[in-house]
């Protein structure tokens, strides 16, 4: 049975215990990001340009980090991203995930990818799930994949917006990352390949391999398939958060896939403000990439986010401590925005604004 060191007392330390433990071929394909990594190395260094101001002697006795997405009530305002492959980490893969995700009452975005069925997930106790959909080259695949994600009770459609190919990911490639036999995406039984053949380092990316790539149409016509909530995920230009909208989204995940798609762009962080100066409160925005502190949550939602969604360090922490690790996990993190959210005198998510910036560090929106 697995157990949570005790010294593992934050995002980091999982991480560390992370990558000493795992083959180091796994390593590369859950931490490896898109050329140089400059991206996701920027989604980290946004969250520390900004600075806390601490505010004193706020009336902090009805305290809480509870909040309200879709019509559901959480008690903080944190979900776990679609991440692939669970079962690369822990044996019993995703079902253990969603397990240590339902003992601290998060929800958990499931992926297209995922080694484990979302039925299975849906069937443990407490578990609250959406679903991330890639778009498939066979349109009807696209609505059996919504038709079982509705069968299974998600409450919501993630439609990731971001990745018509794989990035081109530098260190998985030196490591010869290749998915074990037993591992595979089990939603994806007897459909169509993804983007079709695998593209080998230095091929041609225009040779037919974004023939049946996603466009705006496509997500319009997942909107109108479904009568569940559906957002995109992947969007940084406000221009493209705009036109979500208007093809139905009823919300914006602002994102760069963890730097694992595109590098050379702009952190999440950065484009959130302006991501929310465009939307102005149409539909709820998340963002995701770089977070690992609890003070990492409360910047982003004072730059705009209704929530904020956690990917590597949930699988840092399934792989060091099974559901107890990803529990372990979540309630520090919850634990530290509650601590942060004292400090900056907000006692409730809706107190949260720039204001607990320093002015310094704000961008402006």
């Amino acid at each position: 049975m697995m157990t949570v060191p005790a010294d593992c007392v934050c995002a980091q330390d999982y991480e560390h215990y992370f990558a000493a433990r795992v083959d180091p071929a796994v390593r590369a394909y859950v931490d490896g990001s898109a050329a140089d990594g400059l991206t996701a190395a920027r989604n980290r260094a946004s969250f520390d340009r900004h600075l806390l101001m601490p505010r004193v002697l706020r009336d902090m006795r009805q305290a809480s980090a509870a909040t309200t997405l879709f019509g559901t009530p959480f008690a903080f305002p944190l979900g776990l991203a679609p991440t692939a492959y669970h079962k690369l980490v822990h044996p019993d893969g995703e079902a253990a995930t969603a397990l240590g995700a339902a003992l601290t009452g998060t929800p958990m975005i499931v992926s297209t990818l995922s080694s484990t069925p979302v039925e299975t997930l849906a069937a443990i106790d407490g578990a609250h799930l959406w679903f991330q959909l890639y778009a498939q080259p066979r349109w009807p695949d696209t609505v059996r994949l919504l038709r079982r994600a509705e069968a299974a009770g998600c409450r919501a459609i993630v439609m990731t917006v971001d990745a018509p190919l794989n990035g081109i990911r530098n260190m998985e490639q030196r490591a010869g990352f290749r998915l074990p036999a037993h591992i595979e995406a089990v939603h994806l039984r007897d459909m169509a390949p993804l983007d079709g053949p695998a593209m080998a380092p230095g091929s041609p990316v225009f040779q037919g391999l974004l023939a049946h790539a996603p466009t705006w149409d496509t997500l319009a016509a997942v909107c109108a398939a479904t009568a569940l909530p559906v957002l995109a995920k992947g969007i940084l230009a406000p221009n493209d958060a705009e036109q979500a909208v208007a093809v139905g989204c009823a919300g914006i995940i602002v994102s760069n896939h963890g730097g694992r798609v595109l590098d050379s762009t702009p952190a999440a962080l950065e484009m959130l403000p302006h991501v929310a100066a465009t939307i102005d409160g149409r539909v709820p925005l998340l963002v995701d990439g770089g977070i690992r502190r609890g003070t990492d949550i409360l910047k982003a939602l004072a730059l705009g986010a209704r929530a904020v969604l956690l990917g590597r360090p949930v699988l840092h922490a399934l792989a060091v401590g099974g559901p107890a690790g990803v529990a372990h996990l979540l309630t520090v993190l919850r634990t530290e925005l509650e601590a942060a959210m004292a400090l900056t005198g907000c006692p409730r998510i809706s107190d949260i604004d720039a204001g607990v910036l320093a002015a310094s560090t704000v961008s402006p929106r």
